[in-house]
């Protein structure tokens, strides 16, 4: 591997929980075996002072939440870190902060996946329909479920993909149910899936595929069934047992993901947002054997994944050099032609990511929180004064 005689300055900030969790310290030593010098980042001092730097790493996911909110000292924090971002366009960012904000909306994130979806034309892949939801059901809920394709059971999720509350999830399986649901929220269609879940951990070019428990197959339509709450993290926990993910009512088929499908849909998503670092959870239709994207994660956890650290070196070295995946420094491939064969006229680039707005996709703004999308900060705050009021599974 590349070893730097000019020393390289790579800049990284992370929670100290994250930092224990992946006990990040043993990649700081092997990044300095390379010549590479990671500096922790001082958010609360100009990061001027602490530059220069070749690169940064970063999860900057709780302070963005909090800047979507208007909490000011997270708005302060990270106004400063797209400054230096702005004003260093050679300094390599993972991950570039408007896909960060795509991946931490739900809504967005399925969006995009079905555009990606119709224009790579795979019959192999196909996600569950899904809407969002931003007031209380109405009279009309069961057409707008109809017209979006979502049939019962169906998963509803809070829109915000991060913090704790977004594990929370129900499954409503009736009309009678659906006076439970609070907004803001987003609907998915429940798939049968043998109770098997594939965590895909992406870094740059590699990737590993973990399996993990899941929810058990459901008979389809409304029954008479209450609606069931769980928590997403315990349900695919290694070690999870229980009444909800019960493997004994196994039907139809039972298939492991393709290689070459998580390849295509892992490399589309790097180079539409621009993402290097990020967790792809697909379940296998055990009616279809087709894979289906059911959420994407900024910098996961990449637990059971060994070689995390050797994976992120290799990546790192890689785009220091300028040379990993044909990307520039802000992440955004060089092509001209259309990315994973969506047209320009739908995918737009600027300024180091791909923002997707509820009229469709739209280039992310590169100046300051410009890019925040106000009605995420509006429905977050929403959610956080609201609960998923739903019955108690039998866990």
């Amino acid at each position: 591997m590349q070893t730097f005689g000019r020393g390289k300055r790579v800049g990284y900030w992370l929670s100290e929980k994250k930092i224990k969790k992946l006990n990040f310290h043993t990649f700081v030593d092997m990044c300095r075996k390379r010549g590479i010098e990671m500096v922790q980042l001082d958010l609360s001092q100009p990061l001027e002072q602490q530059g220069p730097l070749d690169a940064i790493i970063h999860k900057l996911t709780d302070h963005i939440v909090e800047a979507d909110q208007n909490v000011t000292e997270a708005l302060r924090l990270v106004q400063s870190v797209q400054e230096y971002i702005d004003a260093h366009p050679e300094t390599v960012i993972l991950d570039p902060l408007p896909a960060i904000r795509t991946l931490l909306d739900r809504f967005k994130s399925y969006k995009l996946i079905h555009k990606l979806e119709e224009s790579m034309k795979d019959d192999r892949i196909c996600s569950p329909s899904f809407m969002g939801l931003s007031s209380e059901c109405g009279l009309d809920m069961l057409e707008q479920l109809h017209k979006n394709g979502i049939t019962f059971p169906f998963i509803c999720k809070t829109q915000v993909a991060h913090g704790t509350n977004s594990h929370e999830m129900a499954i409503i399986f009736s009309e009678e149910d659906l006076k439970d649901i609070r907004p803001p929220c987003v609907l998915q269609s429940f798939i049968n899936h043998n109770a098997v879940l594939y965590k895909v951990f992406v870094v740059g070019e590699a990737y590993s595929v973990v399996e993990r428990p899941s929810i058990r197959n459901f008979p389809s339509g409304p029954t008479d069934q209450r609606a069931i709450s769980f928590n997403s993290h315990h349900v695919s926990k290694p070690e999870s047992s229980s009444d909800l993910t019960s493997r004994d009512n196994l039907e139809g088929q039972c298939r492991t993901p393709n290689d070459d499908v998580i390849q295509k849909i892992s490399r589309c998503l790097r180079q539409t947002l621009g993402v290097s670092l990020f967790g792809i959870d697909i379940i296998i239709n055990n009616q279809t054997g087709q894979h289906a994207v059911i959420d994407i994660n900024a910098f996961p956890g990449y637990e059971g994944v060994p070689e995390f650290f050797d994976n992120l070196l290799t990546h790192l070295t890689g785009v220091l050099q300028g040379s990993a995946g044909h990307l520039r420094a802000n992440g955004v491939s060089q092509s001209l032609s259309p990315v994973c064969g969506v047209p320009r006229s739908i995918l737009t680039n600027e300024g180091g990511g791909w923002v997707i707005d509820s009229e469709g996709m739209k280039k992310g703004s590169h100046q300051g929180l410009s890019c925040c999308n106000a009605d995420l900060t509006k429905n977050y705050q929403q959610h956080c004064r609201a609960t998923l009021a739903t019955e108690t599974s039998s866990q």
